[in-house]
């Protein structure tokens, strides 16, 4: 079944009609051939198509190029499919909404409205965010065709509620292991108990003090958790391992080796393997083009507090931020939903900034 979406209307609407096309990750291919379709037939864009990611781009040999980027995919449905509008309340309810349906119907609005901005332009709506970064479509669009994501400054229209959120944390994984000896426990002195070892991995994570640096002006707080444990042979043996998998939020000014380093200091007594670890990304509000959106938006910028797409612009060098009308604390729940009102004030801000 085809979908046709009309970019002419109002925000809200829209993103009512984004969400009611359902883009599971995995599966957006409906909702790309929708947006390909609608900016197909806009003459001042050219439009590429990689996968279900699709990127249009205004060419008018401006000074500045602005990359909008914002993903088209969804978690599961929760009960909140399609969606639900109260009016009285201002909300649109269903899955997306937030994260980042709204985002979108921002992208898609001034796409079609804005077709001689001060600044070029790049759309890009791309898919699989929500999952393993392998399948991530920025990632992908990155190594198929750099070209089309070549920059000066980049918005990921994450949700913020509308503020600008700077940079983005870094997030490692590592096993922090345990050993004893194994023994039948019946004569559990024989042996040694490395569930009960496990018992100071957990003492250092209750004792940790997490840093709060200040990056570019934003203080940020970082993490450190556990967030899986296990261990145990049998109902009547003694364990000789046990593993604790932490997850570590580390701010942007330490690179990845820094926070591997710090981990394997932290637990230092026990054997510490990084399982993966993505690298965080710098405010960039120094850029004198991230300064003008900011002026543009109003509001003081936050630290964003938490890994977003942005760290992959960031490692090609080009700053960015991230800002878009959802509200990321209720992102992936069952009642998720967006303020209307705050879509149209993040459109009106981006179409004061592109027009400036």
């Amino acid at each position: 079944m085809d979908h046709d979406l009309d970019l002419s209307a109002d925000g809200g609407a829209l993103t009512a009609a984004l969400v009611d096309i359902a883009s599971v990750s995995g599966e957006e291919g409906p909702l790309a051939d929708a947006i390909e379709r609608a900016l197909s037939g806009l003459g001042h864009l050219s439009v590429h198509r990689d996968g279900n990611t699709v990127v249009a781009r205004t060419d008018l040999g401006r000074a500045e190029r602005a990359i909008l980027a914002g993903h088209i995919d969804t978690v599961p449905h929760a009960g909140n499919f399609p969606s639900t509008t109260d009016a009285g309340q201002g909300r649109l309810y269903g899955c997306g909404t937030s994260d980042m349906k709204s985002g979108v119907a921002v992208q898609l609005r001034l796409a079609a409205g804005l077709p001689a901005p001060a600044r070029d332009v790049t759309y890009v709506f791309y898919d699989c965010e929500e999952v393993a970064a392998e399948r991530n479509g920025l990632l992908r669009l990155a190594r198929n065709s750099p070209s089309l994501l070549a920059g000066d400054f980049a918005v990921l229209l994450e949700p913020s509620g509308g503020v600008v959120e700077g940079g983005c944390q870094g997030t490692l994984r590592a096993a922090v292991r345990a050993t004893g000896a194994r023994a039948h426990t019946a004569r559990s002195w024989m042996g040694s108990n490395a569930i009960h070892a496990a018992g100071g991995i957990v003492d250092v994570l209750r004792a940790y003090v997490p840093r709060e640096p200040v990056v570019d002006g934003l203080r940020y707080h970082e993490g450190l958790n556990a967030v899986f444990i296990s261990g145990g042979v049998a109902g009547n043996v003694v364990p000789d391992a046990c593993e604790v998998q932490v997850n570590y939020r580390f701010a942007p000014d330490l690179l990845p080796e820094d926070a591997a380093a710090r981990v394997t200091s932290v637990f230092a007594g026990f054997e510490v393997e990084i399982l993966d670890v993505a690298p965080g990304a710098r405010p960039g509000l120094d850029a004198p083009v991230a300064a003008a959106f900011v002026a543009a938006t109003g509001g003081t910028p936050r630290p964003k507090l938490g890994w977003t797409d942005v760290a992959r612009f960031a490692e090609v060098g080009i700053p960015a931020v991230n800002y878009g009308p959802g509200i990321s604390e209720i992102a992936h729940t069952p009642g998720e939903y967006v303020e209307l009102p705050v879509i149209a004030a993040c459109e009106r801000a981006f179409r004061a900034w592109l027009a400036a």
